[in-house]
């Protein structure tokens, strides 16, 4: 069920396990890739997942617990509104880029798991598809974790790190999120720039020395805003990446759901 085309009704009857709420941001992908990556992408992977579980209950029951209560483990999951705007600073001099503090962004973020857990919504897994949102959404779960006054648990799951072996290659801009763009949005993509966006991005991430990145922002290293080769990002490996971190999603629910507090 996606929340942002239901009733009020229609969630008030539904058989909810948990919700997930893609969180990205609005930034500079380079010249061929769209600002709207971070949450497209979160939001492809949390509806891939939504409806894999969905078969899942369909064809094997054995998946979740004989002895667990219908109404958490036995339920769909619900996918909430991506969050669009997140902790993006550091693309700041790339045009178009929208970023708000972290303070901002962590209170907004618990703050709407607060509210899906005032309607018995109360296991929540953040689905986030940008870097600079991790350690922000990892202490929103924390803290909505901890807070007895709402009584909901969260975690933070983030795709790209979710992917296997292509993990490594993530960058920005670059193969993975082209590959994805390419495989669930293909017009968002501007095939005509790939090999400018090639050519003019870095192929790491980060000015270190001794393990310090000594850029905060990323025109310090990149002249484009790109990282990696994201003419290596087709639209198949897209289709590889979206299966496994769907799958990977997936069994993060299950562990949200079936897990005692």
């Amino acid at each position: 069920m996606k929340l942002s085309e239901a009733t009020w009704t229609a969630v008030r009857d539904a058989d909810l396990a948990a919700a997930l709420l893609p969180v990205g941001s609005t930034e500079q992908h380079g010249p061929h890739a769209p600002l709207g990556t971070d949450a497209l992408t979160a939001e492809v992977v949390a509806d891939a997942a939504a409806v894999q579980w969905a078969d899942d209950r369909a064809s094997d029951t054995d998946s979740y617990p004989s002895d667990a209560d219908d109404s958490v483990a036995g339920g769909d999951l619900l996918v909430a509104p991506p969050v669009h705007v997140g902790v993006a600073e550091e693309h700041r001099a790339f045009d178009g880029t929208l970023w708000v503090s972290p303070d901002t962004f962590r209170a907004y973020v618990r703050e709407t798991v607060e509210s899906l857990a005032s309607h018995g919504i109360d296991r929540v897994v953040l689905v986030n598809g940008h870097g600079g949102n991790v350690e922000a959404l990892a202490e929103v779960a924390r803290r909505v974790s901890r807070d007895d006054a709402t009584d909901a648990y969260a975690v933070s799951f983030t795709w790209f790190e979710a992917v296997g072996e292509h993990a490594s290659r993530m960058g920005h801009g670059g193969p993975l999120e082209t590959a994805m763009v390419r495989h669930v949005a293909p017009d968002l993509v501007r095939e005509d720039r790939v090999e400018e966006a090639r050519d003019g991005g870095s192929d790491r991430w980060g000015e270190w020395v001794r393990g310090v990145n000594l850029a905060h922002d990323s025109d310090e290293f990149t002249g484009n805003g790109v990282v990696g080769d994201p003419t290596e990002g087709t639209a198949e490996l897209g289709a590889e990446l979206l299966e496994r971190a769907s799958d990977a999603l997936c069994d993060v629910a299950r562990a949200v759901v079936d897990r005692e507090r």
